[in-house]
């Protein structure tokens, strides 16, 4: 397998995925920044030109969109407990991982680090931001008082959707600079505990 993926962004999620199932796999940076996304050699690997992409080395399409990744990877390799088997806690680990990827990524944090794609004025975009940083807040408020599990996301234990909200909690605490409610803040600190979440780190040029 070949996850295509750029350092920090929600493809982190999906390399902590692949380092706790321990099997092997090749990564490939897309400089986002620089473009890289929009040029032939990427789209010919998606042509929705984002990441994550996983090239599952069977000489098909790429698999995309991190839920869709997230659950074939879960799936695949049952021996890692990374996907509940019980359907209604299969159910809510993808109910969870839907309103990271769909509701807070894209209205929280897409907003405030790429304005431009919301608004043409750039005389508007502190406003953008500041909705989207009100937005953030309201959207792990939410999490907060609705949490379920103990330490992990889902009272089953450890999932796939806590590498989901690992990454819009690392964006909120480390790139943003805000602090978590504390229930995400511990939920966030188990996890830069963890050695596959400390190895993606460390691969992605991120760790303190």
């Amino acid at each position: 397998m070949k996850l295509h993926y750029a350092p920090g962004a929600c493809s982190m999620g999906i390399h902590v995925i692949l380092e706790e199932i321990g099997k092997p796999y090749e990564l490939s940076s897309v400089a986002l920044k620089d473009g890289a996304q929009h040029k032939p050699e990427f789209k010919a690997v998606n042509p929705k030109a984002k990441v994550p992409a996983l090239d599952l080395g069977n000489g098909g399409r790429a698999l995309t969109e991190w839920p869709a990744i997230a659950l074939y990877l879960g799936a695949a390799n049952p021996e890692a407990n990374l996907l509940p088997k019980d359907p209604a806690a299969q159910a809510r680990a993808l109910e969870a991982i839907d309103y990271v990827t769909g509701t807070i990524h894209p209205n929280a944090f897409t907003r405030q680090f790429r304005p431009g794609n919301f608004s043409v004025r750039e005389e508007d975009h502190p406003q953008v931001i500041a909705q989207a940083q009100e937005n953030a807040d309201k959207f792990f408020d939410l999490l907060e008082k609705n949490w379920t599990g103990d330490t992990w996301v889902l009272p089953e234990g450890y999932s796939v959707a806590d590498a989901a909200l690992f990454f819009v909690e690392f964006w909120q605490a480390r790139r943003v600079g805000k602090p978590l409610p504390p229930k995400l803040d511990r939920h966030l600190k188990a996890m830069l505990e963890r050695p596959a979440v400390k190895r993606v780190l460390e691969q992605e040029g991120l760790a303190a």
